[in-house]
Formats: structure tokens, sequence, C-alpha cells
């Protein structure tokens, strides 16, 4: 499909919302993806993009981000609380801070070093078991509990259960930020962006649609 198909059809879908194009940002997800396409899609000009495991990110994107200036790299994968300095280093955003021990950790780290990543909150929509991210129930008083530490939570992520129709999860996570004063929703992925900005994505996580099939190999 390629980037700039996905990028005409994010201008169509912040259209038939009602918003004004260049509204959402896209995070191009490049893990696990050979080199060589990571840097076709920079030279293409992406400068956001998105990886789930921290020593993968380690080992491409400091070289990466001297040959293309102004590139931000968002950590969308779960992040271990022993990885979180090399992450907070590393990462320009965390979309996935799911827990009081990684806030904890994030929070001496800010306040030690005089700065932060921007944070999103990731909600389990889906209450599943087997996925990280905080309960609905219990996401207000988690904001809360990260605000008292002094961490810029900026929005909220959400991975909808798969197989399942995405939009009244991306639903809820909007009503979840609306009544927590959050304006930043991390929502939408290769299949599913589209109806993600309709219900209010500010940030749509695209892979495969763009790189082509990743090889686990």
């Amino acid at each position: 499909m390629g980037l700039a198909e996905i990028k005409a059809r994010i201008t169509v879908a912040e259209t038939a919302a009602g918003r004004t194009a260049g509204t959402v940002t896209l995070i191009a997800v490049s893990k696990v993806q050979p080199l060589d396409r990571v840097i076709a899609t920079l030279e293409q000009g992406q400068r956001i993009f998105g990886e789930n495991y921290v020593q993968e990110a380690a080992g491409k994107w400091p070289d990466l981000r001297l040959r293309f200036p102004g590139t931000a790299v968002h950590m969308i994968g779960p992040l271990q609380t022993n990885k979180a300095k090399l992450a907070f280093d590393l990462f320009d955003a965390i979309h996935t801070l799911d827990r009081a021990s990684l806030a904890e950790k994030l929070a001496r780290l800010a306040q030690t070093q005089g700065h932060c990543p921007t944070l999103f909150v990731q909600v389990n929509t889906g209450a599943e078991p087997q996925k990280a991210g905080v309960l609905p129930d219990d996401a207000d008083a988690f904001i809360a509990d990260c605000r008292a530490k002094d961490l810029p939570v900026a929005g909220l992520m959400c991975i909808p259960p798969e197989g399942e129709d995405s939009t009244p999860h991306f639903t809820h996570l909007a009503q979840i930020a609306a009544r927590n004063g959050l304006d930043q929703l991390s929502m939408g992925m290769s299949g599913d962006f589209e109806a993600a900005i309709a219900q209010g994505a500010t940030h749509v996580r695209v892979g495969s649609a763009i790189f082509g099939a990743r090889n686990y190999g």
C-alpha cells in the first residue's frame, strides 16, 4: 500500500469526520522491519516512528536520527520497569504507561533529569486478562495518581480486542479522556485507523500497511 496512500486515506478520514487536515499524527510502526524499508520511509519524509522493543530501537535509531534530523520515536509496546531508564532517554513519547510501578520509576527519572517523554496511559478497554493496560474502571484514579507525581500525561492509548468492532472501544477511550481533560488519543492501526479518526484519534499507529508484512523469522 505504501506511505503516500496511507497519508491520503488519513486526510480523507479527517475530512469525513469534520476535522482539519493535518490534525492526526501518523506513527509509522517500524518494529521488526528491515532497515532498508525504514530508510526508504524516512527518505519519503516520514519523521515519526513507533517501536515495540527497547533493545531493537536502541540499536536502530541513534544512527538514523543523525542521518534524518527531526525524527521522533515513540514507544508503543509494553515497557518493563527495568528498561525504563533506557526508554526514557531513547523515546520522545511513551504510549504504554500502565501501572503504578512504572509511573513511580518514570517520575523519579523525570525529577532527576528535569524532563520527561510525552506520556500516554494505556487503557485495556476490552478488559483482556492477557493484555497490558489499566482497566477502564481504574483509569480515572490512575491518571490522577500520575498527575500527582507531576508526570506529563498527554493522552490515552488502547488496542481493541482482535476480531471485535473497534469503534465502541475507541468511543470509550475518548470518553475517559474527555472527563479527565486529556486531548490526545493514540488509537487505530492498519486495519481500523479510519474508524479511530472518526472517534477522535490524534495519533494512529500504522505498520504493515506502510512497510509490508513483517518477517518474525
